[in-house]
């Protein structure tokens, strides 16, 4: 058993980049869900819209990376509208069945051949991030003296060493120039947008938003607009997770339409789930811990099952090819024990979890 490899890879999916965009798209989806009540099931479709704005902006337009930024937030802007306008109204189950239906839509529109023109079909878009990734090309030799970074995208580099004490190895956590420089990036948006939102609620407007995500009819009571913060929370919270679709899409220099499917949705809702509902700190540890531990119970699968799998009683019980689908089972039995013994997450508050479904 590889126990160092083991630890290596889940360090690094603790703080990769897989962690970086779905904590960007929970800090998203906690406005929508955790704060505002609204059961959103079509984030996804946000991240498509900042991840095909910004990938047809470089490909086809051939103009600078900032005005795809500009356009896949005007994407997701449109978005909101034509899902909150005639949506909002609705409520709980209601409201889930409509976003995670628009959401299909969407990948189903960029992913036809009917637009293979602007949006290249199943293929996607690919080669455009190449300005962004260049700038993880220079050779930024910081702490030249101990090895801590090594920017060189054609070596091998370096990150944190950790030696344990009275231990005769070392773990070593690894990325690429390109790789560690797409992390510093998302890593600053995600304390960036964390904090916006961190302030936002607790100003009048969050305020608010938490009322009505306990009794929206109490607080329309009061003479406060109702549907226009549910708009104005579904179009934060999308804006936000367009952020993530960005990420997505520069760290692999292409965008995919399956990649944005209804299951990375669920995940992302899963993610926020196991960190807490309505607190900042739970959308970005969540997703951290969820990476974490779903590729340490990947590699562990894989390590103890080797080559040869599994056996009991000469019957082979697990091999290499029921790895996948095993991870998924224990990633479920997990949340399932989550949400017996600790609904309300990691860093949750029960007092948080009222939301109004009537």
């Amino acid at each position: 058993m590889n126990w160092i490899g083991i630890i290596e890879n889940t360090i690094k999916a603790l703080i990769g980049i897989n962690a970086v965009y779905f904590a960007l798209a929970a800090i998203g989806l906690n406005v929508q869900f955790g704060y505002a009540g609204l059961l959103n099931f079509g984030q996804a479709a946000f991240m498509a819209c900042g991840a095909y704005g910004l990938g047809m902006t470089a490909h086809y337009f051939q103009i600078n990376m900032w005005w795809g930024v500009l356009i896949g937030l005007g994407f997701s802007l449109v978005l909101a509208l034509l899902l909150g306008v005639p949506t909002l109204r609705l409520r709980a189950d209601y409201l889930a069945i409509v976003t995670i239906a628009a959401a299909e839509i969407v990948r189903l529109v960029v992913r036809s051949v009917r637009f293979n023109e602007y949006f290249n079909g199943s293929d996607g878009i690919n080669n455009f991030g190449g300005p962004f990734q260049r700038l993880g090309s220079v050779d930024w030799r910081i702490f030249d003296q101990v090895q801590l970074f090594k920017l060189n995208p054609q070596q091998r580099d370096y990150g944190p060493s950790l030696t344990i004490p009275g231990v005769d190895w070392t773990i070593d956590v690894e990325f690429t120039g390109r790789q560690l420089w797409a992390l510093i990036v998302g890593w600053g948006l995600v304390l960036i947008l964390g904090s916006f939102v961190y302030m936002l609620m607790r100003s009048p407007w969050g305020r608010v938003l938490k009322g009505i995500r306990e009794d929206e009819t109490a607080v329309a009571s009061l003479g406060k607009n109702v549907f226009g913060y549910k708009m104005s929370a579904l179009i934060i919270g999308g804006l936000i997770g367009t952020f993530a679709g960005f990420m997505l899409a520069l760290d692999r220099g292409s965008v995919q339409p399956d990649n944005y499917s209804r299951d990375v949705t669920f995940y992302i809702l899963t993610a926020l789930v196991l960190g807490g509902l309505a607190t900042v700190t739970g959308s970005i540890v969540g997703p951290m811990i969820f990476w974490a531990v779903f590729q340490f119970a990947d590699v562990f699968l894989r390590e103890a099952v080797g080559r040869e799998g599994i056996t009991l009683f000469n019957l082979r019980i697990l091999d290499t090819t029921q790895v996948g689908p095993t991870n998924q089972i224990l990633i479920g039995m997990l949340l399932i024990l989550l949400m017996v013994y600790r609904p309300q997450g990691l860093f949750g508050n029960r007092k948080e979890m009222a939301i109004d479904a009537r």
